[in-house]
């Protein structure tokens, strides 16, 4: 069955229209879930206002593609665990990359085959433009594909987390981009040529790779935030080279977002948005692992639960070993008792806590833990000194006093959950090993800090026996 144009073109609206409502609701806890909704039914919507294109041929291999793929993604989705999902999402990334690569050379290849000679200035400006598309939706989808990948191998444990520090690593970089400009011209200018976009895509591969090898493993949450945009300009990119109107818009919303994202993130993190881009940001800064902080003072379960049961006020602020120690049932658990005798419990969340945004608020969630006692760090921060007991359970750098009281630190600035300022403070560990920045936390021996050892989970539940 033949479907208008302008039905296809209505569909698209009202899919981007969707897009939109669905970035709208994933903005608040309260209507996430309506907020994926509205994707869903977007992307139902624009995959099959393309599928009934007449323009669009081998409708067969593209469904057989799609039930595919979906299977695949049924089973990921199913299988992959919460603390998993950030490597899960990097990989995502990649695929967009390597989906803008075969376009653009698919693209590029196709137009070989077209008119060449006795071309008009109009339609000489017009192959001018779609080959410049071509060039930069290769290379934005090439270093999304490879910075993907690294980022994946760093959250997965494959590849060292450490920050690649190789000699002159920023002027390689910026030597790469001036490289693949001049590339470009010429490109441009030949009317396109084969040799020319190979050498751009193997400097644009390795310029991924190299981007996100240089920026340390603590700095992943904005690492992958950043690749979250980087893939909607290849989507973009994509779009433009395919003609394709709601692509464009739909890259453009991802990107513009994911880089609105990359920026709020900087700020909680006090890092400097121009040097994320950059690639290897805060990688310089020497860390002085022999300053002694004086000793640290050791805690029971038994002992905690009754500092918990005398308490007014509780705030909990989790971090990733939360997360890895699925300890949020046990703690949702501990709340509800808690809450039943009378105590005010709340959670303090940091814009950054795990490794990806909004991490520890879909964990919590899962758990059932109620939307209106997850509050944001700028929501808590003031509360903390009228308040009894804060559990810190699996966070550490996001609750580091150094941040704010000692100006040689390298996370010197960044805004933190200011926990010491309370009465009393648990800190749920396995050691003290230092966070995922290398940084020794003050907080483990200040006066009012005691350290409850073991797994989060099990110390959790053994709490809430004693209670």
């Amino acid at each position: 069955m033949e479907v208008s144009l302008g039905l296809i073109s209505a569909a698209y609206v009202i899919a981007a229209l969707l897009f939109i409502f669905s970035l709208a609701g994933l903005s608040k806890q309260e209507s996430a879930e309506s907020g994926n909704w509205y994707g869903v039914i977007g992307m139902i919507i624009a995959l099959a206002a393309t599928i009934a294109d007449e323009r669009v041929s081998n409708i067969h291999i593209i469904v057989g593609t799609m039930i595919v793929g979906s299977l695949i993604g049924l089973r990921l989705a199913k299988k992959v665990e919460m603390t998993e999902m950030p490597e899960l999402v990097a990989i995502l990334h990649s695929f967009v990359g390597l989906a803008a690569v075969l376009v653009g050379y698919n693209s590029y290849f196709e137009m070989q085959h077209g008119p060449g000679l006795n071309l008009t200035a109009e339609q000489q400006m017009a192959t001018n433009i779609h080959l410049v598309e071509v060039f930069l939706g290769v290379f934005i989808g090439a270093v999304t594909f490879t910075g993907s990948v690294v980022a994946f191998g760093k959250l997965r444990g494959v590849i060292n987390s450490a920050a690649l520090m190789l000699p002159h690593r920023h002027k390689m970089n910026l030597l790469a981009g001036i490289a693949s400009v001049v590339l470009m011209v010429i490109f441009v200018q030949q009317g396109g040529s084969d040799l020319h976009l190979y050498i751009m895509t193997g400097i644009a591969l390795v310029f991924g790779w190299h981007l996100v090898a240089s920026i340390g493993g603590a700095d992943m949450p904005v690492v992958v935030s950043m690749l979250n945009s980087y893939s909607g300009w290849a989507a973009a990119a994509a779009g433009f080279m395919l003609s394709n109107d709601l692509l464009i818009v739909t890259g453009a919303l991802v990107g513009s977002s994911g880089a609105i994202l990359s920026y709020i993130m900087c700020k909680a993190m006090n890092r400097s948005f121009i040097s994320v881009i950059a690639g290897g940001f805060g990688t310089d800064v020497k860390v002085d692992s022999e300053a002694d902080y004086g000793d640290h003072v050791e805690i029971q379960a038994e002992a905690v639960a009754e500092l918990l049961s005398g308490a007014k006020s509780v705030i909990i602020t989790p971090g990733y070993g939360m997360a890895v120690a699925q300890a949020q049932y046990p703690v949702y658990e501990m709340t509800q008792q808690l809450k039943a005798k009378g105590v005010d419990v709340r959670f303090g969340i940091h814009p950054v806590a795990g490794r990806l945004p909004g991490h520890m608020n879909v964990l919590l969630a899962e758990a059932k833990v109620p939307y209106d006692i997850v509050l944001g760090m700028d929501e808590i921060n003031d509360d903390f000194s009228d308040t009894d007991v804060v559990l810190v359970i699996g966070a550490n750098d996001t609750v580091n006093p150094a941040a704010a009281e000692d100006p040689s630190s390298p996370i010197a600035g960044m805004p933190v959950l200011e926990v010491w300022n309370a009465k009393n403070v648990i800190v749920f560990k396995r050691s003290m090993n230092t966070g995922y920045a290398g940084v020794q936390n003050p907080l483990f021996f200040k006066d009012n800090t005691q350290m409850l050892f073991g797994d989060a989970k099990e110390s959790v539940e053994m709490i809430f026996k004693a209670m």
